[in-house]
Protein backbone atom coordinates (compact mmCIF):
# COMPACT_ATOMS: atom_id res chain seq x y z
CA UNK A 1 0.00 0.00 0.00
CA UNK A 2 0.96 3.34 -1.07
CA UNK A 3 0.00 6.31 1.51
CA UNK A 4 1.09 9.97 1.05
CA UNK A 5 0.64 12.41 3.91
CA UNK A 6 1.02 16.20 4.49
CA UNK A 7 3.69 16.58 1.35
CA UNK A 8 5.53 19.83 1.19
CA UNK A 9 8.11 20.62 -0.59
CA UNK A 10 10.44 23.36 -1.61
CA UNK A 11 13.42 24.25 -3.68
CA UNK A 12 15.49 26.83 -1.99
CA UNK A 13 12.40 28.13 0.26
CA UNK A 14 11.19 30.05 -2.75
CA UNK A 15 8.28 27.94 -4.44
CA UNK A 16 6.57 25.26 -2.18
CA UNK A 17 4.91 22.39 -3.44
CA UNK A 18 1.44 21.17 -0.93
CA UNK A 19 0.34 17.58 -2.68
CA UNK A 20 -2.83 16.26 -1.93
CA UNK A 21 -2.70 12.86 0.48
CA UNK A 22 -3.02 9.55 -1.17
CA UNK A 23 -3.97 6.39 -0.34
CA UNK A 24 -3.54 3.66 -3.17
CA UNK A 25 -4.38 -0.13 -2.18
CA UNK A 26 -2.14 -2.99 -3.88
CA UNK A 27 -3.30 -3.94 -7.73
CA UNK A 28 -4.88 -0.43 -7.71
CA UNK A 29 -3.67 2.06 -10.02
CA UNK A 30 -3.88 6.40 -9.79
CA UNK A 31 -4.08 9.08 -12.98
CA UNK A 32 -2.01 12.66 -11.69
CA UNK A 33 -2.81 14.89 -13.89
CA UNK A 34 -1.78 18.74 -14.17
CA UNK A 35 -0.21 21.33 -16.05
CA UNK A 36 3.44 22.15 -16.29
CA UNK A 37 5.00 23.66 -12.84
CA UNK A 38 2.45 22.58 -10.76
CA UNK A 39 4.82 20.32 -9.21
CA UNK A 40 4.02 16.82 -11.02
CA UNK A 41 7.72 15.35 -11.17
CA UNK A 42 8.45 16.80 -7.71
CA UNK A 43 5.68 14.58 -6.19
CA UNK A 44 6.66 11.81 -8.13
CA UNK A 45 10.44 12.32 -6.94
CA UNK A 46 8.68 12.44 -3.51
CA UNK A 47 7.04 8.71 -3.39
CA UNK A 48 10.30 7.34 -4.91
CA UNK A 49 12.55 8.85 -2.13
CA UNK A 50 14.52 10.82 -4.64
CA UNK A 51 13.59 13.70 -2.35
CA UNK A 52 13.17 14.14 1.14
CA UNK A 53 9.84 16.28 1.67
CA UNK A 54 10.15 19.29 3.84
CA UNK A 55 6.98 17.82 5.79
CA UNK A 56 4.91 14.95 5.61
CA UNK A 57 5.89 11.41 4.36
CA UNK A 58 5.57 8.84 2.54
CA UNK A 59 4.98 5.26 3.12
CA UNK A 60 5.34 2.34 1.09
CA UNK A 61 4.88 -1.15 2.46
CA UNK A 62 4.37 0.31 5.83
CA UNK A 63 8.11 1.53 4.86
CA UNK A 64 8.33 5.40 5.42
CA UNK A 65 10.91 6.21 3.33
CA UNK A 66 12.50 9.41 4.47
CA UNK A 67 13.30 7.49 7.80
CA UNK A 68 15.73 5.06 5.72
CA UNK A 69 19.69 5.82 5.97
CA UNK A 70 20.81 6.92 1.81
CA UNK A 71 22.26 3.42 1.31
CA UNK A 72 18.84 1.49 2.38
CA UNK A 73 16.47 3.51 0.33
CA UNK A 74 18.50 2.83 -2.67
CA UNK A 75 18.46 -0.58 -1.90
CA UNK A 76 14.44 -0.19 -1.05
CA UNK A 77 13.82 1.66 -3.78
CA UNK A 78 15.69 -0.86 -6.48
CA UNK A 79 13.54 -4.06 -5.27
CA UNK A 80 9.93 -2.25 -4.28
CA UNK A 81 9.60 0.98 -7.01
CA UNK A 82 9.77 0.58 -10.51
CA UNK A 83 10.59 3.99 -12.58
CA UNK A 84 9.58 4.98 -15.89
CA UNK A 85 10.77 8.55 -16.74
CA UNK A 86 10.13 10.90 -19.69
CA UNK A 87 13.15 10.21 -21.31
CA UNK A 88 14.81 6.65 -21.23
CA UNK A 89 17.49 6.56 -18.92
CA UNK A 90 20.15 3.67 -20.36
CA UNK A 91 23.80 3.05 -20.33
CA UNK A 92 24.67 3.27 -24.35
CA UNK A 93 27.65 1.10 -24.31
CA UNK A 94 26.03 -1.38 -22.81
CA UNK A 95 23.49 -4.06 -24.64
CA UNK A 96 19.71 -3.61 -23.50
CA UNK A 97 20.13 -7.33 -21.84
CA UNK A 98 23.09 -6.00 -20.18
CA UNK A 99 21.21 -2.86 -19.12
CA UNK A 100 18.82 -5.19 -17.19
CA UNK A 101 21.52 -7.07 -15.53
CA UNK A 102 22.72 -4.08 -14.31
CA UNK A 103 19.14 -3.18 -13.18
CA UNK A 104 19.31 -6.36 -11.09
CA UNK A 105 22.43 -6.02 -9.74
CA UNK A 106 21.91 -2.54 -8.27
CA UNK A 107 18.72 -3.62 -6.48
CA UNK A 108 21.08 -6.83 -4.99
CA UNK A 109 19.43 -9.25 -6.96
CA UNK A 110 20.87 -12.67 -8.92
CA UNK A 111 20.57 -12.14 -12.42
CA UNK A 112 17.24 -13.93 -13.49
CA UNK A 113 17.84 -14.52 -17.39
CA UNK A 114 14.08 -16.73 -17.04
CA UNK A 115 13.09 -13.58 -15.59
CA UNK A 116 14.80 -11.08 -18.06
CA UNK A 117 13.47 -13.15 -21.35
CA UNK A 118 9.77 -12.95 -20.06
CA UNK A 119 9.72 -9.27 -19.53
CA UNK A 120 11.41 -8.91 -22.66
CA UNK A 121 8.73 -11.36 -24.40
CA UNK A 122 5.88 -9.98 -23.11
CA UNK A 123 6.78 -6.28 -24.41
CA UNK A 124 7.70 -7.65 -27.74
CA UNK A 125 11.08 -7.01 -27.82
CA UNK A 126 13.17 -9.80 -27.07
CA UNK A 127 14.52 -10.25 -30.36
CA UNK A 128 16.28 -6.68 -29.77
CA UNK A 129 18.51 -8.11 -26.29
CA UNK A 130 21.11 -7.58 -27.60
CA UNK A 131 21.25 -4.46 -29.60
CA UNK A 132 22.13 -0.96 -27.65
CA UNK A 133 19.36 1.19 -26.43
CA UNK A 134 20.69 3.94 -28.96
CA UNK A 135 19.91 2.11 -32.21
CA UNK A 136 15.96 1.54 -30.61
CA UNK A 137 13.56 3.07 -32.12
CA UNK A 138 10.97 5.50 -30.15
CA UNK A 139 8.82 2.57 -29.34
CA UNK A 140 10.93 0.11 -28.56
CA UNK A 141 13.01 2.21 -26.44
CA UNK A 142 9.63 3.18 -24.47
CA UNK A 143 9.43 -0.24 -24.07
CA UNK A 144 12.31 -0.79 -23.24
CA UNK A 145 12.07 1.59 -19.95
CA UNK A 146 8.91 0.11 -18.76
CA UNK A 147 11.26 -3.55 -18.94
CA UNK A 148 13.48 -1.97 -16.67
CA UNK A 149 10.98 -0.55 -14.49
CA UNK A 150 9.27 -4.06 -13.75
CA UNK A 151 11.94 -6.43 -14.08
CA UNK A 152 12.41 -6.71 -9.97
CA UNK A 153 8.62 -7.28 -9.67
CA UNK A 154 7.94 -4.02 -8.18
CA UNK A 155 5.59 -2.90 -5.32
CA UNK A 156 4.87 0.57 -7.06
CA UNK A 157 5.25 1.57 -10.68
CA UNK A 158 5.89 5.41 -11.11
CA UNK A 159 5.77 7.11 -14.28
CA UNK A 160 6.54 10.28 -15.41
CA UNK A 161 4.64 11.38 -18.72
CA UNK A 162 5.41 8.15 -20.68
CA UNK A 163 3.02 9.15 -23.32
CA UNK A 164 3.81 12.85 -24.10
CA UNK A 165 5.87 12.96 -27.31
CA UNK A 166 3.64 10.11 -28.51
CA UNK A 167 0.82 9.83 -30.84
CA UNK A 168 -2.68 8.59 -29.90
CA UNK A 169 -1.80 5.39 -31.21
CA UNK A 170 1.01 4.90 -29.47
CA UNK A 171 -0.31 6.53 -26.18
CA UNK A 172 -2.60 3.81 -25.91
CA UNK A 173 -0.36 1.30 -26.24
CA UNK A 174 2.18 2.75 -23.92
CA UNK A 175 -0.79 3.44 -21.13
CA UNK A 176 -1.88 -0.75 -21.90
CA UNK A 177 1.62 -1.74 -21.62
CA UNK A 178 2.11 -0.29 -18.32
CA UNK A 179 -1.22 -1.69 -16.69
CA UNK A 180 -0.38 -4.97 -18.24
CA UNK A 181 2.32 -5.25 -16.59
CA UNK A 182 1.35 -3.68 -12.98
CA UNK A 183 -1.52 -6.38 -13.48
CA UNK A 184 0.43 -8.99 -13.79
CA UNK A 185 2.68 -8.52 -10.58
CA UNK A 186 0.06 -7.03 -8.72
CA UNK A 187 1.87 -3.60 -8.42
CA UNK A 188 0.67 -0.47 -8.01
CA UNK A 189 0.76 2.17 -10.79
CA UNK A 190 0.93 5.93 -10.78
CA UNK A 191 1.05 7.50 -13.98
CA UNK A 192 2.00 11.46 -13.73
CA UNK A 193 0.96 13.41 -16.55
CA UNK A 194 -0.54 16.83 -18.59
CA UNK A 195 -1.81 14.65 -20.75
CA UNK A 196 -5.72 14.29 -20.51
CA UNK A 197 -5.49 11.72 -23.47
CA UNK A 198 -5.20 8.82 -20.36
CA UNK A 199 -8.10 10.02 -18.18
CA UNK A 200 -10.00 7.41 -20.11
CA UNK A 201 -7.87 4.65 -19.04
CA UNK A 202 -7.97 5.09 -15.42
CA UNK A 203 -10.41 4.10 -13.08
CA UNK A 204 -8.90 6.87 -10.51
CA UNK A 205 -7.66 9.92 -11.38
CA UNK A 206 -6.95 13.42 -9.48
CA UNK A 207 -5.93 16.88 -10.53
CA UNK A 208 -3.05 19.06 -9.29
Amino acid sequence: MLVTRSLTFSYDHRATFQFPDISLEAGNDLLILGKSGIGKTTLLHLMAGLLLPMAGHVELMGTTLHTLSPAKLDRFRGRHIGLVFQRPHFIHSLSLLENLALVQYLAGKKQDKVRTRQVLESLDIDHKRYDRPHLLSQGEQQRATIAMAVLNDPQLILADEPTSSLDDTNCLNVASLLKQQASTTGAQLVVITHDHRLKAHFQNSILL
